[in-house]
């Protein structure tokens, strides 16, 4: 990992060109998910890779972050970032579905608003029951979907975790960096949870909209990438890779979208609580760890590579 400092003008040229990019591109793909939401699906994929880009133009560089994979001595931290977040996701699903067992649905309707009833009746005709569908998705996201996800995740972790956290908690201390760092993390997904409804509203399938559209969604969302941030941001000191953080951010992305698989489409402003775990109830474990993390302050840090890594 590299040595922590700040330059202001070189935080603020990192967040320029990122939110600038990024905000194009969500503005663009707001548009192309309306012809075809694979194609908006896969454009914002290719966002990912924007904060990369960002360390880069803003003169930052890429060394020093940890590219070492470190697997010797790092099982915990791996196995960590594998496993906690379909763990932690499963948690919080079951949480809400105690609160809302209505909700709970195993008849594909959630696929037949978000995909199509026709997708639904396709894989139905070749012999793949809905329950199976789901079965099949929860054991890629315990086997091969993390891996799949490193990749994409890794552009946004080598400007979050890579630059953006460790130069915060240089100016600010650890924890009003890792806060500051959640907050900035999810304000770059706005425009995404108000063009589209982005994780609340309609491309998460809940076209009936939530209360405080849209206000409600992005601060609550911020709420959720600061307790992410602060898991992630822990797991890169402790195994002072940045390749494990990718692993936890692609972990976490191929088990938010299981729960909602499992529930009823158009539940409204339950929506805001879960069963997704950017619901403040389905996301309660997620926050509880990062909390938990943020008020130890431990200052166990991963080994250093050097800064030429």
């Amino acid at each position: 990992m590299r040595n922590a400092e700040y330059s202001g003008k070189r935080v603020l040229t990192y967040l320029a060109w990122t939110f600038g990019l990024a905000y194009l591109i969500q503005f663009g793909a707001a548009k192309v998910y309306e012809r075809s939401m694979i194609v908006g699906q896969l454009t914002l994929a290719a966002m990912m890779f924007v904060p990369a880009l960002g360390v880069i133009l803003s003169g930052a560089g890429l060394k020093g972050m940890g590219w070492k994979p470190r697997i010797r001595g790092n099982v915990k931290p791996i196995l960590t970032a594998w496993f906690a977040p379909v763990l932690l996701t499963a948690a919080g699903a079951a949480l809400y579905f105690l609160l809302y067992p209505e909700h709970f649905d195993l008849s594909g309707e959630y696929m037949a608003a978000t995909g199509g009833a026709e997708a639904l009746r396709q894989m139905e005709a070749q012999g793949v029951s809905y329950p199976l569908y789901v079965l099949i998705g929860v054991i890629g996201c315990v086997t091969y979907a993390p891996l799949l996800n490193t990749i994409p995740a890794l552009g946004e972790e080598i400007g979050w975790r890579g630059f953006l956290y460790p130069a915060l908690e240089a100016k600010f201390g650890r924890r009003k960096g890792w806060l500051l760092g959640g907050v900035i993390w999810g304000a770059w997904h706005w425009p995404l949870i108000w063009l589209i409804g982005y994780e609340y509203g309609a491309a998460a399938g809940n076209s009936v909209g939530y209360i405080g559209f849209l206000v409600t969604g992005m601060l609550l969302f911020c709420v959720v990438t600061v307790g992410l941030g602060i898991l992630h941001a822990r797991l890169y000191e402790a195994g002072g890779s940045i390749w494990v953080p990718a692993l936890l951010h692609g972990a976490f992305n191929a088990a938010a979208t299981l729960p909602l698989a499992l529930c009823l489409p158009d539940t409204g402003s339950a929506r805001l609580l879960g069963p997704a775990p950017n619901g403040i109830l389905a996301g309660l474990p997620f926050l509880v760890v990062g909390a938990v993390l943020l008020i130890r302050g431990e200052k166990k840090r991963g080994t250093s590579d050097g800064s030429t890594d």
